[in-house]
C-alpha cells in the first residue's frame, strides 16, 4: 500500500513562524495544543472586554519532565510563491520548504504580581499569537472544524485501506490454503495411482514367477523320469557290456596265444624267406653273367614264393591287377588285400547308387556334412552333438543315403589330405565321432576305410617295390604308391610323408577308440591285425618307418594298457 500525505492550504508563515504540516506529535503533546487552542479562542471571545487582573491567565513553571515536547510547525509556501533552497537530501516532499522558528512555553512564567502583568501580557501576546476579533476567530474554529473533518476523512479512508488490505491478505491466505489443498490431494491421488500400478505390476511379476516356477516343475519332472529311464537303460547296456567284455577278454587270451604262436612261425618262415631270396639273388647274378639278354625278362618273372605257415599273414606276394603296371611285385598279406578288395567293392556299389541320381544337385546338403565335421572339437558335448547331426544328415530322407556316406567320408580323408593346425588336438574327437555315426551305418565305415586306403596304401597295410620292368620312371612309381601331382610336377617326398603320416594317425586312432556301449567296427582287433601284417609284410624303408611311427605314437597308450592286462 503506497504511503500518501495530506497537506492544508494555508499560509506557510505568520511573521516568521514556521507551521509544519508533518509535526511529531505524542498523545500528550496533542492534548496540550489543543488545550492552549481553547484558551485562545476563550481569550478572542472575551476581546470585547478588557482583560482585567483576576481574569490574566496565570503560567506557571513546569518541570521539564512534565512539558510535552517542542512545538514544531511547518507550512507550505505554494500561496506565496517562496521557495527555498534549504532542502534536505532524500526528504519524500520534493517541494520547496520555507525556514521556520522553533517555540515552546516550558519555562514561561507569569506571576501576578502588577510589576509583571504588562510583561505577561506581552510576552503572551508574542510568543502566542495576537489578539484577534470575533470573524477570525470563527474563521479560525471553522478552519479547525474542517482540519478535524479532513482528518476524519484521512482516518476513515486509512481504515478502508487497512479493512482492503486485511480481505486482500484473506483472500491470498484462503487463495494460498486452496492451492495447498488442491496440491495435497493431488499428491494423495498421485500416491494411490502410484501404488495402484505397484499392485498391478507386482500381480503381473508374480504370475509370471508363477509361470516360470510350474514350467521348471514340468521340465524337472521331464528331466527326473527321463534320468530314471537312462539308468535302467545303463544299467542294462552295463550288464550287457560286463558280458561282452567277459567275452572279449576271453577272445583276447585266446588270440594273444594264436599269435604268439603265429609270431614264432613268421620267424621261421622269414628266415626260410631270407634264405631263399639269397639264394635266388645268387642265382640270378650267375645267370646275368651268362645270359646278359635275358636279365630283363627274368627279373619281370620274378616271385618269391612264401612256404606256407599258421596263417598267412605277413607272407610276401606277387600280385598283378589291372590297377597297377603288369609286373608290379606288392608286398602285403593275402588277408588285407581281400579286406582292401572287399571295401573297394563296397565302396564301387556306393559310387553307382550315386550315378543314379546324376541330375540331382546335393552340394548344400554336402556343405553342411563338410560343416558340422570342420565345427568338431574335443569337449564330450561336442562330439556327441557332431555325430547326432551327422546321423540325422546321413539319414536325412531327402538325400539318398550313399551320398551322405560318401561326402561324409570324403570330408574326412580330406582332413587327412588337407590338415589344419588343430588336427593333432582333435583327431580323437574326430574318432569318436566316427565310431558313433559308423555304429548306426556299418556302410559307413567300409566307406572311410577304403577312401583311407586309396589315400594311403600304407594304412592297407601293402607297398610296392620299384622295378623298372614295372615302371617306365621313377614318377610312374611314385603316383603308384601315393604322390600327387602338382602343377605338372611331382610333389616333394616331404609333403607326401606328412600326408601318409596323418592318415596312418587317424587311422590309428579310431582303431583304437573305444566307447562304453558303442562297437567299434574298427576296433582293436584290426588294429593288432595290422600291426602284425606291416612288421612281418612291408619292407624297411623312409615311408614304412613313418607309417609305423605315427601308428606307435597314436595306439601307444592302448597297447600298453592291453599289455598289461595280457600280462596279468
Amino acid at each position: 500500500m503506497k504511503d500518501f500525505t495530506l497537506e492544508v492550504r494555508y499560509r506557510k508563515n505568520a511573521d516568521g513562524i514556521a507551521a509544519d504540516p508533518q509535526p511529531d506529535w505524542s498523545f500528550d503533546a496533542i492534548l496540550f495544543d489543543l488545550n492552549s487552542l481553547e484558551n485562545r479562542l476563550k481569550v478572542s471571545l472575551q476581546i470585547s472586554s478588557p482583560p482585567s487582573k483576576t481574569d490574566a491567565p496565570v503560567l506557571k513553571w513546569k518541570a521539564k519532565n512534565e512539558s510535552p515536547g517542542p512545538f514544531v510547525m511547518q507550512v507550505l509556501d505554494d500561496e506565496f510563491g517562496v521557495e527555498t533552497d534549504n532542502v534536505e537530501e532524500g526528504h519524500h516532499n520534493h517541494r520547496a520548504m520555507v525556514a521556520g522558528r522553533r517555540f515552546g512555553c516550558d519555562e514561561l512564567s507569569i506571576s501576578d504580581g502588577e510589576d509583571s502583568e504588562d510583561e505577561s501580557v506581552f510576552g503572551m501576546q508574542g510568543n502566542l499569537m495576537p489578539h484577534v476579533g470575533f470573524a477570525e476567530g470563527t474563521l479560525s474554529e471553522l478552519t479547525h472544524e474542517h482540519q478535524l473533518g479532513v482528518m476524519e476523512v484521512v482516518r476513515n479512508q486509512i481504515t478502508e485501506l487497512e479493512t482492503c488490505l486485511i480481505d486482500e491478505n484473506e483472500k491470498f491466505a484462503s487463495t494460498v490454503a486452496r492451492v495447498e489443498n488442491y496440491t495435497k490431494t493431488r499428491q494423495e491421488l498421485d500416491r494411490k495411482f502410484d501404488m495402484q500400478y505397484q499392485r498391478r505390476i507386482a500381480e503381473a511379476l508374480d504370475n509370471h514367477l508363477t509361470a516360470v516356477q510350474r514350467d521348471h516343475e514340468h521340465k524337472s519332472q521331464i528331466e527326473e523320469r527321463r534320468i530314471r529311464d537312462d539308468a535302467v537303460r545303463e544299467e542294462a547296456q552295463r550288464r550287457e557290456r560286463a558280458l561282452h567284455e567277459e567275452k572279449v577278454r576271453q577272445e583276447k587270451i585266446k588270440a594273444e596265444a594264436e599269435m604268439q604262436a603265429r609270431l614264432e612261425a613268421e620267424r621261421v618262415e622269414a628266415a626260410k624267406t631270407a634264405a631263399l631270396e639269397a639264394e635266388k639273388r645268387a642265382a640270378e647274378e650267375v645267370a646275368q653273367k651268362k645270359k646278359s639278354a635275358d636279365t630283363k625278362s627274368s627279373a619281370a618273372g620274378v616271385s618269391i614264393n612264401a612256404t606256407e605257415a599258421n596263417g598267412s599273414q605277413g607272407s610276401v606276394l606277387h600280385v598283378t591287377k589291372s590297377a597297377q603296371p603288369q609286373g608290379t611285385v606288392i608286398r602285403s598279406a593275402e588277408n588285407a588285400l581281400k579286406l582292401e578288395e572287399r571295401r573297394l567293392q563296397i565302396y564301387n556299389e556306393v559310387a553307382a547308387e550315386m550315378q543314379m541320381n546324376p541330375k540331382m544337385d546335393y552340394r548344400k546338403h554336402e556343405q553342411k556334412i563338410a560343416r558340422t565335421i570342420r565345427q568338431i572339437s574335443g569337449s564330450e558335448e561336442n562330439v556327441s552333438a557332431k555325430a547326432s547331426e551327422l546321423f540325422y544328415l546321413i539319414k536325412d530322407p531327402s538325400c539318398p543315403q550313399s551320398i551322405s556316406i560318401t561326402a561324409f567320408a570324403k570330408k574326412f580323408v580330406s582332413v587327412c589330405e588337407n590338415p589344419t593346425g588343430s588336427f593333432h588336438r582333435s583327431v580323437y574327437a574326430y574318432a569318436r565321432v566316427i565310431v558313433l555315426v559308423t555304429s548306426k551305418v556299418p556302410r559307413a565305415m567300409d566307406v572311410l576305410i577304403s577312401m583311407l586306403n586309396q589315400a594311403c596304401i600304407y594304412t592297407v597295410p601293402k607297398h610296392i617295390i620299384y622295378s623298372k620292368s614295372a615302371f617306365q620312371t621313377k614318377e610312374a612309381y611314385y603316383k603308384a604308391i601315393g604322390y600327387r601331382e602338382e602343377d605338372g610336377d611331382i610333389e616333394s617326398t616331404d609333403r607326401y610323408v606328412s600326408r601318409l603320416s596323418l592318415c596312418v594317425k587317424l587311422y590309428a586312432a579310431i582303431v583304437q577308440t573305444e566307447l562304453e556301449g558303442i562297437q567299434n567296427l574298427h576296433g582293436l582287433a584290426e588294429g593288432w591285425a595290422w600291426l602284425a601284417r606291416f612288421l612281418n609284410g612291408l619292407p624297411p624303408n623312409l615311408y614304412t618307418v613313418v607309417a609305423l611311427e605315427s601308428f606307435l605314437q597314436e595306439i601307444w597308450s592302448t597297447v600298453q594298457e592291453d599289455t598289461t592286462s595280457y600280462g596279468s
